[in-house]
C-alpha cells in the first residue's frame, strides 16, 4: 500500500488552528487569573485585609472615665480611682468550665463571681469579652501575668471603678453605680454599651447616667500570634463625662445625720428661692461602695432583710399622714375660698361633733383652747378649727387647693421614680376602695390624718411655696455642668415655675401665723426656736399610730416602737427673708415639738450660722400631753 501524500499547506495550517487554540485558552486562562488577582487585590482588598488584621490587630474598647460629682462647694462627693478586672472571650475559648478551673486556683473566685459571669455569659454574644472578676489585687495581676500565656482569651484590663467618698452619708441621694445587666442595655437601647460593666442604678447616677457615662472609644492593638500586645496602631479617644456640682452642702447633710443620731426617718432641706435642695438625707442608710464591684450575698442579705429598710428611700419612694404640718395649707384654701377671714374666729372646747353624730372628734387640748382666730389655730395647733374648715368647705374643694398646693403630684425633682403621695378624695376612694365617701373622713382629712399620705419632698416644696411668697418652684438636686477639668462650670437654665393662686396678704396671714407658732409662749414650737439668733416660721405635726379610746391620753413613750407616733416640723428662716425650708419626719418619734423640731432646729444653726454654727439651745422636757396636734 503506497504511503499517503503529505500535504504541507494543510498540516500548516491545523497547526496554525492548533497553536490559535492554545493561544486562546492560555489568553482566557490569563484573563480569568487578571480578573481573580484584580478582585483579590482591588475589588475584596479591604475584606481580605480587614481579615488578616483581624488575625493581628484587636479592637480594644477604652473606657470613658464617668463624670465627677461633687458639692455646692467644690466638695467631691464621687470620684474615679484605677483597678484591675479579669476578662474573658468565650469564642476564644475551648473549654470555658475548664479554664475558669485553672483561673481559681491562681485567682481566688468567689461563688459569687461564678454566678455573676454565668450569668452574663447567658446573656451575652460569644464575642464580647466578659468580666470574671473585678478589683484584681496587685498580688493576683501579677501571678496571673506570669501565667498568661496559659489563658488565651482571659487578659487583665486596667478600669476605673467608682468610689464614693463619704460612703453612707449621701447613699439615697447621690446612689450608686452597680454592674451591668440585660435589663439595662436593653434600657440603652444601643449595643455598643455593652463592652460597659457598670450603669448608674439608684440616685443622681442612675438620673444622670447619660451625661455621667460619657462616649466609648477604642484602641487598635497589634498582637503576636500568641495574643501578646505589640503595640496600639491607632486610637479613637473616648470622652470622659459630664461632672456634676450639685445643690447639697455636705456641712448641712453631716450636721443633720448627726442631729438624727440613732433615729429612723428623713429629712429634706431646700433653698425656697430657687428650689435647689441643700440636704436630703434617708435614716438609716448604706454604704454605696458595698455595690460598685459586686455586693456579697451575704452584705445584700443583712440590708434587704434589715426592718428599718437601709435600702428604702423615704424622700423619694415613702411616705406619710401629715398631721398637723397640713394645717397651714387647710388655712390658706380657707383664705383663698372666702370662707374664713384671718380675724374669724371659733370656740374650741375640746372636742368636735358633726352634727347629728354621737363621735366626738378631740383637740389636742383635753379642755380645749376657747376662742381662737386663724394665727392662734396655727400656733396652738388647734383641731377644732381645721374640723370645721373642712367639713364647711367639702371634699372637692378641699382636694382642689391641695392639689394646687402641690399634693398628690411629684416635686419634679431630678430623680427617677419619685411618688405622688395619696391626696384623699371620693374618687380615689372609689377606685381604691369601692366604698362611698363619709363627712367624717373629710374632718379628720383637715387635720392630715385619715388617708393622706405625702412624701418629705412634697411638704419640703409646700413649705418654700409659703416662704417664698406663693411660687411652686420644682426641685433640683443639679446645680451646674461642666465637661472637663479645666472648663467652666455652667449654670443650668432655672426651672419653671407656677403660682399656688394666693395673695400676698392671704400668704402673710399663713406666715404670721407659723411666726407665732415658734415665739409665742403658747405656740407648739417655742421651745425650739428657744435662744437662736433669727427668726423661724415653722409647725409641727404628730401623726398617731393608734386612736385613744375614750377619755384616756396615752403617752408615746410609754407605747412599743412601732406604735409610737410619727413626728414631723415643718419650717423656715430667717422668717423675714428665707434662705431655708426644712422638712424633718422621725418615725416613732412621739411628738413633732420634742422629737423632730429640734432636728430642724440644728439643720438651720448648721447652714444659717456657718461657718461658726452655734450649738443649739437645748429644748424645752416634752410635755405629757401633746401641744401639737
Amino acid at each position: 500500500m503506497a504511503a499517503p501524500i503529505k500535504n504541507p499547506s494543510f498540516e500548516a495550517e491545523l497547526f496554525r488552528r492548533r497553536a490559535l487554540v492554545a493561544l486562546a485558552v492560555a489568553a482566557a486562562a490569563l484573563a480569568l487569573l487578571a480578573v481573580g488577582y484584580f478582585r483579590l487585590q482591588v475589588l475584596q482588598f479591604d475584606e481580605y485585609r480587614r481579615q488578616a488584621d483581624s488575625n493581628r490587630v484587636k479592637l480594644r474598647p477604652t473606657m470613658p472615665a464617668r463624670g465627677l460629682i461633687y458639692d455646692r462647694d467644690g466638695m467631691l462627693l464621687a470620684d474615679n480611682v484605677s483597678a484591675y478586672r479579669l476578662e474573658l472571650i468565650p469564642e476564644q475559648v475551648e473549654d470555658v468550665d475548664a479554664t475558669l478551673a485553672r483561673i481559681g486556683k491562681l485567682i481566688y473566685l468567689s461563688p459569687d463571681d461564678l454566678r455573676r459571669f454565668k450569668r452574663a455569659r447567658d446573656n451575652s454574644r460569644r464575642f464580647l469579652p466578659i468580666t470574671v472578676k473585678l478589683r484584681l489585687s496587685e498580688d493576683e495581676v501579677a501571678r496571673f501575668s506570669i501565667n498568661r500565656f496559659r489563658f488565651p482569651g482571659v487578659e487583665v484590663v486596667p478600669y476605673l471603678t467608682r468610689r464614693y467618698a463619704h460612703g453612707d452619708l449621701f447613699a439615697h441621694v447621690i446612689g450608686y453605680v452597680a454592674r451591668l445587666d440585660e435589663a439595662d442595655l436593653k434600657a440603652m437601647g444601643d449595643e455598643r454599651y455593652s463592652v460597659l460593666t457598670h450603669t448608674g442604678k439608684t440616685g443622681i447616677e442612675r438620673a444622670y447616667e447619660e451625661k455621667l457615662r460619657g462616649t466609648i472609644g477604642y484602641e487598635a492593638v497589634e498582637t503576636n500570634a500568641r495574643g501578646r500586645s505589640l503595640g496600639v496602631l491607632n486610637r479613637h479617644l473616648s470622652e470622659a463625662g459630664t461632672d456634676l456640682r450639685l445643690s447639697l452642702d455636705m456641712d448641712l447633710q453631716q450636721a443633720t445625720v448627726e442631729a438624727f443620731g440613732e433615729r429612723t426617718g428623713s429629712a429634706v432641706a431646700v433653698d425656697p428661692r430657687t428650689g435647689e435642695v441643700l440636704a436630703m438625707v434617708s435614716l438609716p442608710a448604706f454604704d454605696t461602695n458595698l455595690f460598685v464591684n459586686g455586693i456579697s450575698t451575704t452584705d445584700y442579705r443583712a440590708l434587704s432583710t434589715d426592718p428599718s429598710q437601709p435600702l428604702f428611700n423615704r424622700n423619694v419612694r415613702g411616705g406619710t399622714p401629715p398631721g398637723s404640718t397640713i394645717k397651714p395649707f387647710v388655712a390658706l384654701a380657707g383664705l383663698e375660698s372666702g370662707l374664713r377671714k384671718p380675724e374669724d374666729t371659733i370656740y374650741s372646747s375640746g372636742e368636735f361633733f358633726i352634727p347629728g353624730q354621737r363621735r366626738g372628734y378631740r383637740d389636742s387640748h383635753r379642755g380645749g383652747h376657747g376662742m381662737v382666730d386663724l394665727y392662734s389655730s396655727i400656733a396652738e395647733s388647734v383641731n377644732t378649727y381645721y374640723y370645721k374648715l373642712a367639713m364647711d368647705m367639702g371634699i372637692e374643694k378641699f382636694d382642689y387647693y391641695m392639689r394646687r398646693y402641690g399634693f398628690g403630684r411629684p416635686t419634679g425633682i431630678d430623680l427617677v421614680g419619685e411618688v405622688s403621695g395619696i391626696l384623699p378624695s371620693p374618687e380615689w376612694k372609689r377606685k381604691r376602695f369601692k366604698q362611698p365617701w363619709y363627712l367624717g373622713e373629710t374632718v379628720i382629712a383637715g387635720i392630715g390624718q385619715g388617708y393622706w399620705v405625702v412624701t418629705p419632698l412634697q411638704l419640703a416644696q409646700g413649705t418654700a411655696s409659703l416662704a417664698n411668697g406663693g411660687r411652686r418652684i420644682p426641685l433640683r438636686l443639679v446645680k451646674q455642668t461642666r465637661t472637663g477639668l479645666n472648663a467652666p462650670w455652667k449654670a443650668l437654665p432655672p426651672p419653671a415655675w407656677s403660682s399656688i393662686g394666693a395673695t400676698p396678704e392671704q400668704l402673710q396671714a399663713i406666715r404670721t401665723g407659723m411666726e407665732a407658732t415658734m415665739h409665742s409662749p403658747r405656740g407648739t414650737g417655742w421651745s425650739i426656736a428657744a435662744g437662736a439668733p433669727y427668726r423661724i416660721a415653722g409647725k409641727t405635726g404628730t401623726v398617731q399610730k393608734i386612736s385613744r379610746k375614750g377619755s384616756i391620753s396615752m403617752d408615746p413613750r410609754s407605747l412599743p416602737l412601732h406604735l409610737r407616733h410619727q413626728a414631723l416640723f415643718i419650717g423656715y428662716a430667717p422668717a423675714e427673708d428665707p434662705r431655708i425650708a426644712v422638712v424633718v419626719v422621725v418615725e416613732h418619734g412621739g411628738y413633732g415639738a420634742s422629737s423632730a423640731g429640734p432636728i430642724a432646729r440644728r439643720m438651720m444653726d448648721a447652714y444659717l450660722l456657718k461657718p461658726k454654727p452655734a450649738p443649739a439651745a437645748a429644748p424645752a422636757p416634752a410635755p405629757t400631753e401633746p401641744r401639737d396636734g
